[in-house]
């Protein structure tokens, strides 16, 4: 598949399980990209697992793994045919050491392969995986897995994945791929990197694996520039996202300013001119607030591809939200009372972050036990005597200030990795019965989705597609400003 003949519109990869395996298979179907995410697959699938696996899409992906041994060690650790017993936790996993086991890396590749599998299976269409680069540990063992179950795309944002074309290169003929380890406290002159060897995991080298296209997330000409010049290796075009998008966004350029409800201001600097872009001569697709006809009418007019949408994605029948936490903003969003607000704080990573608010959210943060047991947003940090240790802000105070941590860095951060199961309905179970509060996240556009509800109740991942290739441009542009006057 080459870059030339991508469609025109890319599902966003919104959080873990959000974009699940149904909702890019959906997309997909529909002639368009569809995106699963790549964060926390592993503690996603062990947790199907332990929830009895339902309709048993979880073992028919793991039977196809080439790594026979490896699902059924996975199967006989972690699956309960009858589910949890009520009032029973979640078996968690370890959380991951600087130097990852070989057992651990083949879970990675294990879970992403299974999400992989399942989007391509039935149909013919392409489909992406969506990374973070600043969970850094994962992520080789990840990408891995994806091309070893034939991902065409892969999507990577929320830091500079400089090193990842040529680890592409490397892993699709199963040589040593290498990428940075950002760890504070490194001495001057001294760098660590993760290193993955696919060697390690086969008797036999098997046949060369098939180069998915490579897709950075920018939010810059500069980040452009370095990634198509400098990367040492193919890159096949960009995702430009503003900061209207959902998730976690970049961070204003300059020094940060709040307005009046304590969110980040973005200026003039933090535009991307789409000019320099067209000259760097790679296909882009334009993100953050483009969710509409008309917006992939100006994004096509602008010299784009197409366009990423990823908020009317996160809420259509396929997404892999819980079902309530869906039908609850969904019925919010109907009657204009949803709002999006971009948190500077919330996240443990320092980047601003998208936070969904609406009267009806069941969160409950002011009483949540701050704990930290999943770890994937953590920071690696080198002790005195060498070795690498990590902390997260959004753990218990004492814990963080133990491990030379700021306590101002501490201030209104919220645990992201819990949050996100519950988002996707296997939070974990704590004392007393309480469940880990979701903290569900989109883009500014969630504000205007009522107009396109029109008093439907739910919808499907075809509508939008169908919706956003609407030729009825003029159409669109009264619901869309319809809706935006309702919101004042």
């Amino acid at each position: 598949m080459q870059s030339a003949i991508l469609p025109v519109i890319i599902q966003g990869g919104m959080g873990a399980g959000v974009s699940d395996w149904r909702l890019a298979n959906a997309v997909s179907r529909a002639g368009q990209l569809g995106v699963i995410s790549g964060t926390a697959l592993d503690t996603i699938l062990v947790r199907r697992l332990q929830d009895g696996d339902v309709g048993g899409h979880m073992r028919r992906a793991m039977a196809q793994f080439p790594i026979p041994e490896v699902a059924e060690q996975v199967i006989k650790r972690h699956f309960n045919p009858d589910g949890r017993q009520a009032g029973a936790p979640y078996t968690v996993l370890p959380m991951y050491k600087a130097e990852m086991s070989v057992e651990r890396q083949q879970l990675i590749m294990l879970s992403t392969f299974v999400e992989v599998y399942l989007a391509k299976e039935g149909h013919a269409g392409p489909v992406g995986m969506n990374l973070l680069t600043k969970i850094q540990l994962p992520n080789l063992a990840t990408l891995y897995g994806a091309m070893l179950a034939g991902v065409d795309a892969v999507l990577m944002g929320a830091g500079i994945p400089r090193e990842f074309p040529l680890a592409i290169d490397a892993l699709a003929v199963h040589r040593v791929a290498t990428s940075a380890f950002d760890v504070e406290d490194m001495p001057a002159g001294e760098a660590a990197h993760i290193t993955f060897d696919p060697a390690v995991h086969w008797e036999v080298t098997p046949p060369a694996l098939r180069r998915p296209l490579f897709l950075p997330i920018i939010a810059s000409n500069s980040l452009a520039t370095v990634m198509a010049r400098k990367s040492g290796a193919r890159v096949d075009g960009f995702i430009i996202e503003g900061p209207t998008a959902g998730g976690h966004n970049a961070p204003p350029r300059g020094q940060t300013q709040l307005n009046e409800r304590g969110e980040p201001i973005y200026g003039p600097r933090d535009e991307v001119d789409l000019a320099k872009i067209r000259e760097l001569g790679l296909p882009f697709w334009l993100a953050g607030g483009k969710g509409s006809p008309v917006g992939l009418r100006q994004a096509l007019a602008a010299g784009a591809a197409g366009i990423q949408v990823g908020t009317l994605f996160a809420y259509c029948e396929e997404s892999g939200h819980a079902a309530d936490l869906k039908a609850s903003v969904i019925a919010a969003a109907a009657r204009n009372a949803v709002d999006v607000f971009t948190d500077p704080r919330a996240s443990p990573t320092g980047f601003p972050f998208k936070v969904v608010a609406w009267a009806e959210n069941p969160a409950d943060w002011e009483n949540r036990v701050r704990i930290c047991d999943l770890g994937y947003l953590r920071s690696a940090y080198r002790r005195p005597d060498g070795t690498i240790r990590f902390r997260c802000a959004a753990e218990p105070i004492k814990t963080y200030l133990a491990k030379d941590g700021k306590l101002e860095e501490t201030e209104g951060r919220k645990c992201l990795c819990n949050a996100l199961m519950a988002n996707i309905g296997v939070g974990q179970l704590r004392a007393a019965g309480r469940v880990e509060p979701p903290l569900l996240t989109s883009g500014d556009d969630l504000k205007l989705m009522g107009a396109y509800l029109d008093g439907r109740s739910s919808y499907r991942a075809a509508d939008v597609v169908a919706y956003l290739l609407d030729s009825d441009e003029q159409g669109a542009q009264v619901a869309y400003t319809a809706s935006a006057q309702a919101m004042l």
